[in-house]
């Protein structure tokens, strides 16, 4: 598909994700074994010819904006926990993570950002934090709730935090 088409893409989307693959990629994660993840070109929206190996551990964090919008991907995880941020710092984030990362313009941040980001978030981020166990507000600047989640993950392994 050509670049500019691919610019087209409603990524913020949940049909625009892999997430058969990353459902797969947890399912053998949580059996023992390692996956070979695909590497993301935000540049070019495409998969570079390199993966990422990952080695299946006593806990594995699945983090993401629409990870609670597909019902299979959800029963795969223990705890669900959605961090919660004011829309004008997840803007700001964004456009400065998108110019100084991903080499795009203020403009086309923004544009993209009415178009499709704060819609997509609208229908399927934010009525998904019902699926979660905890919600941290304050973008996860919140010491109380970051400790109560460092116990659970404790408890369910049986380790102790120092």
């Amino acid at each position: 598909m050509p670049l500019e088409e691919r610019h087209k893409i409603n990524f913020d989307h949940p049909d625009a994700l892999d997430t058969n693959l990353l459902v797969e990629h947890l399912k053998r994660l949580q059996a023992g074994s390692p996956v070979e993840v695909p590497v993301y070109d935000f540049t070019t929206h495409t998969r570079r010819k390199e993966t990422r190996r990952v080695e299946p551990r006593a806990v594995t964090l699945v983090e993401g904006i629409l990870i609670f919008a597909d019902k299979a991907l959800r029963e795969l995880m223990d705890v669900k926990i959605f961090v919660d941020t004011d829309a004008d710092i997840r803007f700001l984030r964004r456009l400065q993570r998108d110019i100084t990362e991903r080499g795009r313009t203020m403009e086309s941040v923004i544009r993209q950002y009415l178009e499709t980001v704060r819609p997509m978030h609208l229908e399927f981020v934010e009525p998904s934090k019902r699926y979660a166990d905890i919600i941290i507000p304050e973008g996860g600047i919140n010491i109380t709730a970051i400790d109560m989640v460092v116990a659970r993950v404790d408890a369910m392994t049986g380790s102790e935090s120092s």
